[in-house]
């Protein structure tokens, strides 16, 4: 029961955070701990691996999980201590990035025992898990959580004596099969040549190579990040023309023609159906072809009606939603004077790299479905959206607004 009214119940709080002096059964932030949590999420933003975040905060002297909660007078116990004094490891930093108790989330009864007599324990199916999310205050924003999780996801293996991921790693595909493209270095001499190539053809041949040279991609994907950016600018400023029919008005008024057309279609059906009854009676029709066109007439007006109500949950919806809705024009918008492609931009703004060859490449960003949204809401508003082979966009107004 304390679990499902948000109580946490385990002996030690999370790092980075502690027990409610008040109501021990309450999380609250233990500054110096989570100042160490927001620094390793901003270290893996950054192309940090996880052995390199530990590597650092082991060489800065930063107390680790087990020796901070020693350190501030608990009895903390565990079987993973190796030496005198326990260390960050790359297996701990994963913890922490993985852990969702630091955007607010509550979960617990993760593991249990089959019986009383059975110590062992057993992870539970996720769907058993008690979370309540936003039960307590978070260290981290829930975006650099999402993007922490889609990098943990990715690829991105790297070579003992390398820090930092390289900024498209695990995001770059070929275009022809799917296949994810690999980083290879070679050497020639005294230089070295960075280039990918698909993963597919490496192993079997069944593709092309698609061989692109590194730093040739990163400077195309660098060119079009810039344009999308522009086109962003331009988006916002034309969002600002029409500040005086909201988009959120715009969408109303679409749903609300095609209610108007559900509901004509749903009456319509409704004096067929009259109408069907009436020939019955007369004789035009038989009992048996009334009753099976009665029945399609029925199904129509049911289907149009459940579309009315799915709609106007929708209207509900827009009414509902806050200005959260568009703040993803302001992820690019603060990166306008961008002018090198790092891992933290291009895993907020690039959902994946399309390699078509040496000299193509395409690029598709993040929030894709959101920026198609908001041209639609334009051209409702009488804005002509133009793309020009560069991939600028313009927005031309076809009468004034």
């Amino acid at each position: 029961m304390k679990r499902k009214n948000g109580e946490f119940i385990g002996s030690f709080a999370p790092y980075g955070y502690q027990k409610d002096e008040g109501c021990r059964n309450r999380l609250v932030i233990d500054p110096v701990a989570a100042g160490i949590v927001r620094d390793i999420f901003r270290m893996k933003l950054h192309g940090m691996s996880q052995d390199a975040i530990a590597g650092r905060l082991n060489e800065t002297g930063v107390l680790s999980p087990m020796e901070y909660k020693s350190a501030s007078g608990s009895n903390y116990q565990t079987g993973f201590k190796t030496g005198e004094r326990a260390l960050w490891s790359s297996v701990t930093v994963r913890r922490i990035l993985e852990n969702e108790c630091y955007i607010g989330n509550l979960v617990q009864g993760r593991q249990t025992t089959p019986n009383h007599k059975v110590k062992k324990l057993f992870v539970k199916p996720e769907k058993d898990w008690v979370r309540i999310e936003k039960n307590h205050e978070p260290v981290v924003s829930d975006r650099d959580f999402a993007i922490v999780q889609r990098l943990l996801g990715m690829d991105t293996r790297v070579s003992p004596e390398q820090a930092e991921v390289y900024p498209l790693a695990g995001m770059v595909v070929c275009a022809d099969c799917g296949a994810a493209m690999v980083r290879k270095n070679v050497c020639a001499g005294k230089r070295k040549y960075r280039y990918y190539v698909c993963s597919r053809n490496k192993a079997t041949k069944e593709c092309a190579s698609h061989r692109i040279a590194a730093e040739r991609l990163e400077e195309a994907v660098l060119h079009l990040l810039k344009v999308q950016i522009g086109n962003i600018l331009d988006l916002k400023r034309a969002m600002e023309k029409v500040s005086e029919i909201p988009f959120q008005e715009l969408n109303i008024r679409e749903l609300e023609k095609r209610i108007e057309q559900k509901e004509a279609e749903a009456l319509r059906c409704k004096e067929l159906r009259n109408m069907l009854y009436e020939d019955m009676k007369d004789g035009i029709v038989s009992k048996e072809d009334y009753m099976e066109l009665h029945e399609a007439y029925t199904q129509r007006r049911d289907m149009a009606e459940e579309a009315v109500g799915k709609m106007r949950q929708e209207i509900k919806d827009i009414f509902a939603s806050n200005t959260d809705k568009y703040r993803w024009l302001d992820y690019f918008a603060e990166h306008r004077d961008i002018d090198r492609l790092t891992r933290n931009v291009a895993v907020e703004l690039i959902d994946r790299v399309k390699v078509v060859d040496k000299d193509t490449v395409e690029v598709v960003f993040s929030f894709g479905d959101c920026y198609k949204e908001v041209l639609e809401g334009l051209k409702h508003a009488g804005c002509e959206v133009v793309c020009d082979s560069r991939g600028r966009v313009r927005f031309e107004w076809k009468e004034a607004v």
